[in-house]
């Protein structure tokens, strides 16, 4: 009997271990292009977690059936600099809505006029959360980003770092988190393809697989007005540390 008690001890904190919150407000692997100058684009993104986290840990609030909406606000100031601005929500059951936090996130890009062989541009992202939603209450993203489009194909690389200031993972240094895209043209309209979103622990110190977040969105993106900006996905999560089904919506448009 005392063992099998400690069997499920053991697994019930093995189980709350692998528990970690993911940030499923904004899920969008950046290209490299910056806003035109003097242009405002106002997205809206919608993510429901289908599948989650029926429990949280570290004082977080689980996310399963949780409905994500965050506003972003992005201003182009110069031909390779631009800023924007974040606003996370979270809608729980019970109709429960809350405000979670935000965000500023500058960026600078290599310039076309420059005619690099790839796109090039490098985003800083600084906020803070609500501790009910994120563990972590103040943390710094710092995001290159590599693409290129050859023809009707196009890749895109985000070797992401993040870094903690506040909260349980604030000793563990760098936390790499890296995103991929790809995607193909089948029409002029319509493009399909892969989205990778990861998170594999501290840089060089690695988390084991299934502590990790690895997670893979089939997306389409629609491109029927330049002023427009469409995407939309269903993502699996498959290590023990990542939600198993999340349905994302982005809906963008420049002024």
């Amino acid at each position: 009997m005392r063992k099998l008690l400690l069997i499920t001890a053991l697994f019930l904190a093995w189980n709350n271990y692998l528990c970690k919150a993911q940030d499923n407000y904004e899920i969008q692997v950046y290209g490299s292009q910056t806003i035109e100058k003097g242009r405002t684009m106002l997205e809206l993104h919608s993510n429901y977690t289908a599948s989650g986290f029926k429990t949280g840990s570290d004082g977080e609030l689980p996310d399963n059936h949780v409905i994500h909406e965050t506003i972003e606000i992005t201003h182009g100031w110069t031909t390779w600099f631009e800023t924007g601005f974040y606003i996370f929500t979270s809608e729980g059951s019970g109709g429960r809505t809350a405000y979670v936090g935000s965000h500023i996130r500058p960026r600078v890009a290599v310039p076309e006029s420059w005619h690099w062989p790839v796109g090039l541009s490098l985003s800083t992202e600084f906020g803070f959360q609500k501790r009910a939603f994120s563990a972590n209450t103040s943390s710094l993203e710092i995001r290159p980003i590599i693409d290129k489009r050859w023809s009707k194909l196009y890749i895109s690389v985000n070797p992401t770092l993040e870094k903690s200031f506040s909260g349980p993972d604030e000793r563990l240094g760098l936390i790499f988190s890296p995103n991929v895209k790809g995607s193909y043209d089948i029409s002029k309209v319509v493009a399909l393809g892969l989205e990778y979103y990861g998170s594999t622990g501290p840089f060089f110190h690695y988390d084991s697989f299934q502590q990790q977040q690895q997670q893979v969105y089939l997306a389409t993106d629609l491109d029927f007005n330049p002023n427009w900006e469409f995407n939309a996905g269903a993502g699996y999560g498959f290590t023990r540390g990542t939600d198993k089904a999340i349905f994302k919506i982005i809906l963008g448009r420049r002024f």
